[in-house]
Order: C-alpha cells, then structure tokens, then sequence
C-alpha cells in the first residue's frame, strides 16, 4: 500500500508584511500570521479537505500552529506539535533562543492542539543548517514509519520543509522543492521508494510570494 506525506510551508508572516513589528514584539522571533497569511492557511485547507489525510503535525511556532489549524479545522483533526518540524534556529537569525508559547498556552487559543502528544524530535539552538535539515528529515522518516500506512501533513518552515522531503527522497529536495509560502510537497511512497510528486505547489493560491524566503 502507498502512503503519502504532504509537507505544507506556514502562510505569510506578520513582520514580512510589517517589519516594524519586530523591533517592539515580545516574541519577536515567533509572529503569527499576517492577514493575506490567514487567507493563504485557508486556501490550503481549502486544498487539502478532499485529501485522506490521517494525522496533522506542526512545528510548534505559532505560524505554524496557525496554518495547521486551518487544515484541522476543514478536516476535523487534532493537531500535534512537533519540534523536529521547528523553524531552523540560526543564531545569524536569532540573537536568542526563541520565545515561544507554550503547549499549554497554544491548547489554550487551539482546542484541536493534542496535549497528549510528545514530540519525537528535538530542536536544540544554535544549530547549522545541515542540522536543521537532519533533524527536519529524521523527524519525517520517524513519523512516516510510525504512523504508516496513513496519510500525514507536516507543517513546517522553509528550512525544515526543504530538510524534511530531503529527509525521505535524498539530496534531490535540495534543488527540486522551492518552500515558498504556504506551498505543499506531496511525496509518496511506493515500496520501499519516496517519489516527489509536487514540489512546492503554490496553484491553491492566489497571491504567491515573487522571491522565496525562508527565515
């Protein structure tokens, strides 16, 4: 039996659109989504409701969460928090550590966040980018096993979309899969083989990003 991984790429980000948000933020490497962001997040659901999708897990930043929970929302799934999906933790990006919230503080705002869940892969900062993309692609090829034969959606950050297909067709998602925003990779599974079958679809949407960014 096939199974399929979708990877989905978070919704444009409120300090893309206004960059002064940053400089009085008290998360400020954790912004939620922007308006268009919330629009896009829909469209995806919008995408994706036909789709028999199993399982929904998200990087635990809250764009994520907020994209993820759009999808939930449409297909009536809970969502896990998953840190190996975590946006990569660049120090050249990040001064700090990042804040976030909680699991707790995130159920709090999103019911659908599965409080029972624990994260199978940890982000640990400061980390290179070929960590991040290891991570990223361990964390795909762990919930792939544990949850095959059923179709699952990850919702990542640019650098963990990008490490996760990797993590599962090979160094060919470095230069086949543009993560830009809210665009989704399919990768399926004809045993033992992983098959790109998008690679960073974007036709779901009706504004696309001109130039791609993934911090």
């Amino acid at each position: 039996m096939s199974q399929i991984i979708w990877i989905a790429r978070h919704a444009n980000r409120l300090d893309f659109v206004n960059p002064e948000w940053f400089l009085t933020a008290e998360r400020r490497y954790d912004p939620p989504l922007s308006e268009d962001g919330f629009l896009q997040a829909q469209q995806l659901a919008n995408r994706l409701k036909r789709e028999k999708i199993s399982h929904i897990f998200a990087s635990p930043f809250l764009r994520t969460v907020q994209t993820a929970n759009a999808v939930a929302e449409v297909l009536d799934l809970p969502i896990k928090l998953e840190t190996g999906l975590s946006e990569w933790l660049n120090p050249a990006w990040m001064a700090e550590e990042p804040k976030r919230l909680s699991t707790r503080e995130l159920a709090e705002l999103f019911p659908r966040i599965d409080t029972s869940y624990t994260p199978r892969i940890a982000a640990q900062y400061p980390e290179t980018h070929e960590q991040a993309q290891t991570r990223s692609g361990q964390t795909a090829r762990c919930l792939a096993v544990e949850f095959s034969p059923e179709h699952i959606l990850l919702v990542g950050h640019g650098a963990s979309v990008q490490g996760a297909a990797m993590g599962l067709v090979g160094e060919i998602a470095l230069t086949e899969v543009k993560a830009s925003l809210c665009s989704l990779v399919k990768v399926v599974r004809q045993h033992p083989e992983w098959f790109l079958e998008l690679k960073g679809d974007t036709s779901h949407l009706t504004q696309v990003e001109e130039v791609v960014r993934f911090n």
